[in-house]
């Protein structure tokens, strides 16, 4: 599997904004709120433009896996910002990225975005990484708070509960900050105009892809969730099953586990004495995949297959020994890394400028940036483990 670059070369990418650039022609380091300063930047911006590079898509029937996620879009996008911010001073850029919990997943979003900070050459003091350490909304809004007393220029959120955060956000957004949806979009809020993480129908999308692979089309499949109502929930059963439509492929249960890893497991026991026809599993939540690998170990089934999402240390051990046909996961590491670029791009440059480099890279809602989607098979799971050691987060 092939891998399109890194960003462990966090130097390279420094060098941008060191090093004369022949698209960008130099700006002074006026404020963004100066009206000449803006009309400057814009030109700079449209200077700096990038188109994307169109994604490939599946083909054929066969089990594939991809560990490319959105890699050359973002690295085109995080060049343009930093040819746009040649010439202007970042000393008074304040970032952070706030998450919804303190999670291994996480980790990779807390390196993506020091090294995106380390990059763009903005101090450690001035980039905050916060993770609550018990995922309450309180740790989340005590954190904020303090970041603001601290003088931040912006910050992106993964929001534990994003109708609380609505009037936070907006008096925040109404007082100069840029706020970044990330992780799990922020409709209904002002910073509903962009969201930076996974298109979850497409990721559903992509577990449907695998697992019509895997049943070689046909058979019936559970589905296991620890949510019926969560938007990233919903948006990846019906992607799911938009790649099913057409085939001998039927969902014919789905169960909540409420959150759950023990009910999961059970759940699907329960679900393969039951229902001999059902040939497949699909597990939505992190922990789905291994609790499903143990189902179908525990019931001697190991013929059923079973496609899950994220990349669990478990899941990814299963995935290996082929237990798990195929998981498809998501980059929190470009969540970070490229969050810092446009949260820098957001105060120097402004938000139109800024919008105008980000807006060809967006997905046909006009406000997804996605981080990518990725699908790891037994076969792929070298790649994307050397992938993960070569971002510094495996």
């Amino acid at each position: 599997m092939r891998i399109t670059r890194t960003r462990t070369l966090a130097a390279a990418t420094a060098a941008l904004l060191t090093v004369t650039a022949s698209a960008c022609s130099k700006s002074g380091g006026g404020s963004s709120t100066d009206t000449s300063a803006a009309g400057a930047t814009a030109s700079i911006a449209a200077s700096c433009f990038a188109s994307p590079s169109p994604l490939p898509s599946a083909t054929g029937d066969a089990l594939q896996g991809s560990v490319t996620f959105n890699d050359a879009n973002l690295t085109a996008l995080d060049n343009a910002l930093a040819c746009a911010l040649k010439g202007h001073s970042l000393s008074n850029v304040n970032v952070a990225m706030v998450v919804n919990v303190a999670a291994d997943y996480w980790n990779a979003g807390k390196t993506g975005f020091q090294a995106g900070c380390t990059a763009l050459g903005i101090s450690s003091s001035n980039c905050t990484y916060f993770a609550p350490p018990d995922g309450t909304l309180t740790e989340q809004d005590t954190e904020l708070e303090t970041l603001r007393g601290k003088g931040i220029t912006g910050y992106s959120i993964s929001a534990i509960d994003p109708a609380s955060a609505k009037n936070a956000i907006a008096t925040d957004v109404a007082n100069g900050l840029f706020v970044l949806a990330i992780d799990s979009p922020l409709p209904g809020t002002d910073a509903a105009g962009l969201y930076l993480g996974t298109p979850n129908t497409e990721a559903g999308y992509q577990a449907g892809l695998a697992m019509k692979a895997a049943l070689n089309g046909t058979g019936d499949v559970a589905v296991l969730v620890g949510s019926l109502t969560a938007a990233n929930a919903t948006e990846r059963i019906a992607g799911f099953k938009q790649a099913l439509a057409g085939t001998n492929i039927k969902v014919t249960v789905t169960e909540n586990d409420n959150l759950s890893a023990a009910t999961a497991q059970s759940d699907a026991e329960t679900i393969l004495a039951n229902n001999p026809d059902v040939k497949g599993l699909y597990g939505v939540y992190s922990y789905d995949g291994p609790a499903l690998a143990k189902a179908v170990t525990t019931a001697k089934k190991t013929d059923v297959k079973i496609v899950c999402d994220d990349s669990d240390p478990a899941t990814l051990s299963a995935v290996q020994s082929g237990v798990i046909s195929a998981t498809v996961v998501q980059m929190p590491y470009y969540q970070g890394y490229t969050g810092a670029y446009i949260m820098a791009a957001m105060k120097v440059l402004g938000k139109t400028a800024t919008m105008q480099l980000i807006q060809p890279f967006l997905e046909t809602d006009g406000s997804t940036l996605s981080s990518g989607v990725g699908v790891v098979t037994q076969a792929d799971y070298s790649a994307y483990t050397s992938l993960e050691s070569q971002l510094g987060i495996g």
